[in-house]
C-alpha cells in the first residue's frame, strides 16, 4: 500500500482544475449550507407534541445529515475545492461551515488535516490516537480532544443560550433537533471518516495508508458520509472534491 502524502497544493488553486468544477463547488457549498440553516430554523421552532414521534426520528437524522454536510464543506474548503478560483471566498466558506458546525478553530483544523496527510496513522497524525486496535470510544475521546477544547465550548454554548433567549427556543427543541444531532454527526463523521479508515491500518513495506474503501451503491455513500468511505481515493487524489470520489474508484476498479 503506497504513502498518502500531503499535497503542495492544500489550501491552494488547482491550475487544472475546470471553471465549471470551481462553479460546481461553490454551488454545492451554498446549497449545504442554505439547506442545513433553513432546515434548522425550522425544526427549533416546530411545535413538537403537534408531531409524531417517529416523525422528530426522520428530523434528527436530516439535520445530523445536514451537519456533516457542513463539516465535509469546511474540509473541501482546507483542500482549497469549494472555490478554487478565490482564496479568500474558498476559506471564508470554511469558516463559516466550522464555526457553524461547532464552533471550531478552521486555522486549526486547516494546520491538524495538513499533519494528517503528511503522516496518517503515525505519532504526527492528530486523528491517530496511537494504537492500531484501540477502542471506538478511546480513539473518539482522543479525536475530539485534538480539535474541540473548551474554547469551542464556551464560545458555542454561549451562541446557542443567545440565539435561544433572542427567539425563545424551547429546550426541548434544542435538545432534540440541535444537540442529538450534533452528537450523532460527530460520530458518524470520525467513523467514516477517521476511525474505520485508518485505525484498522495495513503495514507494507514500512508504508501506512487507509482500509480498503467500502465500494457501496451511490445513495447508501452519500448518506453514510459523503462518499469519505473512498477515503483511500481521497488520499490518493486530495485534490478531487467529495462527490467526485465514486468516480475515482469506479475508474480505479475498471483498470
Amino acid at each position: 500500500m503506497q504513502q498518502y502524502g500531503y499535497p503542495q497544493s492544500l489550501g491552494r488553486r488547482s491550475p487544472r482544475s475546470p471553471l465549471l468544477a470551481q462553479r460546481q463547488g461553490l454551488c454545492i457549498a451554498l446549497l449545504i449550507i442554505g439547506l442545513w440553516v433553513w432546515h434548522l430554523a425550522l425544526i427549533l421552532n416546530i411545535r413538537i407534541f403537534a408531531i409524531a414521534p417517529p416523525i422528530w426520528v426522520g428530523l434528527i437524522l436530516v439535520q445530523t445529515f445536514l451537519n456533516t454536510g457542513l463539516f465535509i464543506t469546511a474540509h473541501d474548503a482546507i483542500h482549497g475545492l469549494v472555490y478554487p478560483r478565490h482564496r479568500r471566498i474558498n476559506h471564508g466558506i470554511g469558516v463559516i461551515c466550522s464555526l457553524a458546525y461547532a464552533a471550531l478553530s478552521y486555522p486549526t483544523l486547516r494546520r491538524k488535516h495538513g499533519l494528517h496527510h503528511r503522516y496518517p496513522t503515525s505519532a504526527a497524525d492528530p486523528d491517530f490516537c496511537g494504537q492500531s486496535h484501540a477502542g471506538f470510544l478511546t480513539c473518539y475521546r482522543h479525536f475530539m480532544g485534538q480539535y474541540w477544547g473548551w474554547q469551542s465550548f464556551v464560545s458555542l454554548a454561549t451562541a446557542v443560550a443567545g440565539v435561544a433567549v433572542i427567539f425563545r427556543l424551547s429546550p426541548l427543541n434544542l435538545a432534540l433537533f440541535w444537540a442529538i444531532p450534533l452528537l450523532l454527526s460527530s460520530l458518524q463523521l470520525f467513523y467514516f471518516g477517521t476511525y474505520r479508515p485508518h485505525q484498522q491500518y495495513a503495514t507494507v513495506q514500512g508504508q501506512v495508508g487507509c482500509s480498503p474503501s467500502h465500494g457501496l451503491p451511490w445513495l447508501w455513500s452519500l448518506l453514510l458520509c459523503y462518499h469519505f468511505g473512498y477515503h483511500q481515493e481521497h488520499h490518493d487524489h486530495p485534490e478531487v472534491p467529495w462527490w467526485q470520489l465514486p468516480a475515482v474508484y469506479s475508474r480505479r476498479q475498471s483498470v
